[in-house]
């Protein structure tokens, strides 16, 4: 008898349907094919014991599992329970009052039976809708994550004993459902770190709300203890709330990589992610030999933080230059290519020495000119180009450090943030690829960003002294436009273009003077 069950496989962050028949004959045997890794392939001792371990069991006969399409590599064991379903209904242990071609079915067993959460139930919640399944069933870990897409029946279920009734007696399993408007709209959470908690640095706090308003790269240099990480980690405090668009795409994400396990559920707070100097280039921007996305992609529609830049490998570094251009990362493989999202905001510390001091003679440790260029040398120009604000962030005298009067607080900030984000949203309404200004591209750079005769002329100057390159004149218009927004200016003033100017002081040019 021939039987065919509803999987799904996970590419890139969209799924794939994968069809498994099921045939039975005479004879003993178990073959596996189309393409099954080694985690599919060990999956016949786990359902043998898990069928066993409830009452029923593998027959001595000969049973063929095809993966259709069998061109297409499967990997993981999320495999499981569709193929013991299709083993069950081929062999005549179910009777189906249920229709199994109207289920995608996914999870892996244990061997008593019970259920492992998998990865990917979102995208796969999303391709079922897509191609008209009934109901999606899976391990109760996953149910809310996959609960999120509206129109398709989702149950959760914590044994294979749970579904083999279903199919075979009927028995009524409990349907997973979300309000997902209304689960969005309830957590979104104050913040955990506020602008609040700051004391001094107001020059620092302006230059992250114009980042934060025009979605712009920013590096913080000073020296140690001066609050470079501190005000980093309260960044995704001031950035507008995620939409329910933005979320579900970076849920997406996050359930590909298998992160949404203990947060079942869509995700509300824009990620922040401060990966270990260490890191390797796979690891930063995704791939490996089944690509996972990477932590610039962990980091879409929220902020990747790199504690001091010049620590990571350059070869590190320089993998994210292609990423903060195209705010996407594209992994290509013999057989398949997989394109994931990484618009992201990158925070960038580093101590503007090698002994963390620069040009103080009290310093407990002083660095030679030779080693200084050498540390620098770490960061190569083309990816300082691709950073829009440089700032230095100095020590907080005592005196602010014993104030009791509180700064303002990150709610406020965020409102201004927020209105800001909504000019340019409006204003590059026409385009689908763009949001905000740090995603103009060169035409809309010309249109939006007209500068009168004084300011041209300031710019021209600066950029003269400080020998800048033509990708920094592009970031200063970008920078003087979001300064404008959050003045509610429709013209860039000569104002606003000193402003910008000043975070572009710390170049490496004019890093000497």
């Amino acid at each position: 008898m021939l039987t065919k069950v509803y999987g799904s496989a996970v590419f890139g962050v969209d799924a794939t349907t994968i069809t498994i028949e099921v045939n039975v004959d005479n004879g003993i045997g178990y073959h596996l094919v189309g393409l099954p890794d080694n985690a599919i392939r060990e999956s016949n001792y786990r359902i043998a014991a898990a069928l066993q371990n409830n009452g029923y069991k593998i027959p001595g006969k000969k049973l063929i599992l095809n993966m259709s399409p069998a061109d297409l590599r499967k990997e993981g064991s999320a495999y499981d329970l569709t193929l013991a379903m299709g083993i069950l209904a081929a062999t005549e242990q179910i009777k189906t009052k249920h229709s199994l071609d109207e289920f995608i079915i996914m999870g892996e067993l244990s061997l008593d039976g019970s259920l492992q959460p998998i990865r990917g139930a979102l995208p796969i919640a999303i391709k079922a809708l897509e191609e008209g399944y009934k109901g999606f069933i899976l391990p109760t870990q996953n149910a809310k994550e996959a609960a999120i897409v509206e129109g398709l029946e989702v149950y959760g279920v914590n044994n294979i004993s749970q579904v083999i009734d279903f199919f075979n007696e009927g028995v009524s399993l409990e349907q997973t459902i979300v309000d997902m408007e209304a689960e969005f709209y309830e957590h979104l959470e104050n913040p955990e770190f506020d602008f609040a908690d700051v004391k001094g640095q107001e020059s620092i706090k302006r230059c992250m709300e114009i980042a934060a308003a025009g979605g712009h790269n920013v590096i913080l240099i000073g020296p140690p203890g001066s609050g470079k990480t501190m005000l980093a980690k309260r960044l995704p405090s001031i950035l507008p709330p995620m939409s329910l668009g933005e979320s579900l795409e970076t849920t997406k994400i996050h359930s590909v990589a298998g992160r949404t396990m203990q947060k079942a559920g869509i995700m509300t707070s824009r990620p922040f992610r401060s990966p270990h100097h260490t890191i390797s280039d796979v690891a930063l921007v995704g791939g490996g030999q089944y690509p996972q996305p990477g932590e610039i992609s962990l980091a879409h529609n929220g902020v990747l933080f790199l504690d001091e830049l010049p620590e990571f490998k350059r070869g590190v570094l320089e993998v994210m230059r292609q990423p903060l251009e195209d705010r996407e990362v594209t992994i290509s493989r013999a057989r398949f290519t997989v394109t994931y999202p990484s618009s992201f905001m990158l925070v960038a510390s580093m101590n503007p020495s090698p002994g963390g001091y620069f040009n103080d003679p009290d310093a407990p440790v002083v660095s030679s000119p030779a080693e200084m260029q050498r540390y620098l040398s770490k960061i190569s120009g083309p990816l300082l180009d691709r950073i829009d604000i440089h700032i230095e962030v100095t020590p907080v005298p005592f005196e602010k450090l014993s104030e009791e009067r509180k700064g303002e607080a990150s709610t406020i900030i965020r409102e201004r943030v927020s209105k800001a984000r909504k000019v340019q949203t409006d204003r590059f309404e026409a385009f689908d690829n763009i949001h905000y200004n740090a995603q103009m591209g060169v035409r809309q750079i010309r249109t939006y960003c007209k500068l009168e005769q004084s300011s041209l002329d300031l710019l021209k100057t600066a950029m003269e002294r400080l020998n800048l390159s033509a990708r920094a004149y592009d970031r200063i218009l970008k920078v003087s436009r979001t300064i404008a927004d959050l003045e509610k200016s429709e013209h860039i003033t000569g104002n606003h273009i000193s402003e910008a100017i000043q975070y572009r002081s710390l170049d490496r040019d004019g890093w000497f003077g």
